[in-house]
């Protein structure tokens, strides 16, 4: 039989040593017991999360075709917000951090928004609606739920999220959310390099193609995160017992 020289052409050499540094680490269960691992829940919000709002508004600012919307939206209402609800329960479950970003500026008018944000006329000003979270998946107002905003897709570059990270103690990060090409893989690409152990949720999170999700999760798998599904994702939560969350709490 003849080998596949496609096949051949797209292994990676160095698969093996980032998987042993990042993937097939004893760190991903130790900090899930610790309490040290926090949920990430990236712009699940009107702005860019919602049918008819914001840059999906009327006057159709997405580019974004229509076919391309409806497998958007589709993808978001039928796999990814009940998902991502399933994983913000198991987190909450055992006493875990649930943090959420979002897209809004600290003025009115949006001055104070990053340049590419100007450039994309992206704008989700306080109090408005295009700045609110999607009800399914909103923070838990009695959690006193950590909320950040940032204008760039970096929650890392744009915020102070890695202070607060560190003054919380977490070390791994679990992250769902959209643009899976976008806000998504800019964070997981910015939190490796900054020493978290980093799990994306792959069907906790979206984009406006199955090609651009795909390409996404194969950049980022066993080279800068742990790529895994939500039924996954649950049993390694599980892995923080309830009398690891009673101890925490003495």
């Amino acid at each position: 039989m003849h080998s596949d020289p496609t096949a051949e052409e797209h292994i990676d050499p160095l698969r093996d040593v980032y998987f042993d540094s990042f993937v097939d680490t004893p760190g991903h269960r130790e900090y899930m017991i610790s309490g040290k691992t926090a949920l990430l829940c990236i712009d699940l919000q009107y702005l860019d999360a919602k049918p008819g709002v914001g840059v999906f508004g009327p006057d159709q600012s997405s580019g974004v075709e229509p076919d391309a919307q409806a497998y958007y939206f589709g993808r978001l209402e039928s796999t990814v917000l009940p998902n991502v609800r399933k994983l913000q329960d198991a987190f909450r479950s055992r006493e875990l951090e649930v943090i959420h970003t979002r897209i809004q500026s600290l003025t009115r008018d949006g001055r104070d928004r990053g340049k590419g944000h100007k450039r994309l006329n992206l704008l989700a000003a306080p109090g408005s609606q295009e700045a609110e979270f999607l009800e399914e998946i909103a923070p838990d107002p009695s959690r006193d739920e950590i909320v950040i905003n940032k204008t760039a897709s970096g929650v890392f570059s744009s915020t102070n999220f890695h202070y607060v990270l560190k003054n919380l103690g977490i070390e791994a990060l679990f992250i769902v959310g959209v643009y899976t090409n976008e806000c998504v893989e800019t964070t997981v690409r910015d939190a490796c390099d900054l020493g978290y152990l980093v799990t994306v949720v792959e069907d906790c999170c979206a984009t406006v193609t199955p090609e651009l999700h795909e390409a996404s999760l194969a950049t980022l798998r066993d080279r800068y995160a742990r790529v895994i599904a939500v039924d996954e994702a649950i049993a390694a939560v599980q892995h923080r017992q309830p009398n690891s969350v009673s101890a925490a709490a003495n």
